[in-house]
């Protein structure tokens, strides 16, 4: 993973030195729809469709935030490595109680909560108003922990939250890309797809991925 680091940094230096003009400062924050796949996660919707959908996963939602700093090389062409905290994750909710996994009972869920460090150095293309960007993207696992919740009647009968860090890899390496509109005031919006390629699981025995979508509006200085 040093590696990838190493790549990322020569990336923005070798930018700063081709830059045209001043490069120009910028924040962003926004919400995601996280969650992971991979032949890991697809054994366990076959144990989902297997049970009639008593068990039902889906995403996490989450929120982003932080700053960027746009290099111009040409006319047409910027970089912009950015940093950015990042919430991901992923979560089952149950219906039924089930042998063997009887913590998913009545109205249950547990929900994987990752908290990343997202560095992304992405290649933009400034097409009037209309952006287009992409590129590779290092991501720093902070904190991680899988929540379990479960009521019955409407009673809280369950709640526990324990710390899930050391079970998954600290450093994901992936890409990421999308599209956005700058407008002349300094506002812009965009929207971009992050792809994990760097296994979840911290053994890297299982085939997990991240995969978060972004909508996010940010100001350019």
């Amino acid at each position: 993973m040093k590696k990838q680091l190493l790549l990322l940094s020569t990336i923005a230096l070798s930018t700063f030195a081709m830059a045209q003009t001043a490069p120009s400062f910028g924040i962003k924050a926004g919400l995601s729809s996280s969650t992971m796949k991979g032949n890991a996660v697809s054994n366990l919707n076959n144990l989902i469709d297997y049970t009639n959908d008593a068990i039902t996963s889906s995403g996490r939602t989450g929120f982003f935030a932080g700053a960027n700093v746009s290099i111009p090389v040409s006319e047409l062409f910027s970089v912009e490595p950015g940093v950015y905290y990042a919430q991901k994750g992923y979560t089952l909710n149950g219906e039924l109680n089930l042998k063997g996994v009887e913590f998913l009972g009545a109205n249950a869920k547990a929900q994987l909560q990752s908290h990343y460090i997202d560095m992304p150095v992405v290649l933009k293309a400034n097409l009037g108003g209309l952006q287009v960007f992409a590129g590779p993207q290092v991501s720093y696992l902070a904190k991680a922990d899988l929540r379990t919740t479960a009521g019955v009647l409407g009673f809280n009968v369950l709640n526990r939250k324990m710390d899930a860090t050391d079970q998954l890899n600290r450093w994901d390496a992936g890409l990421t890309g999308g599209i956005g509109y700058q407008f002349s005031n300094g506002f812009n919006l965009t929207a971009s797809y992050d792809h994990g390629l760097s296994k979840v699981d911290a053994n890297k025995r299982f085939d997990s991925y991240n995969r978060s979508f972004k909508v996010g509006a940010g100001f350019r200085f």
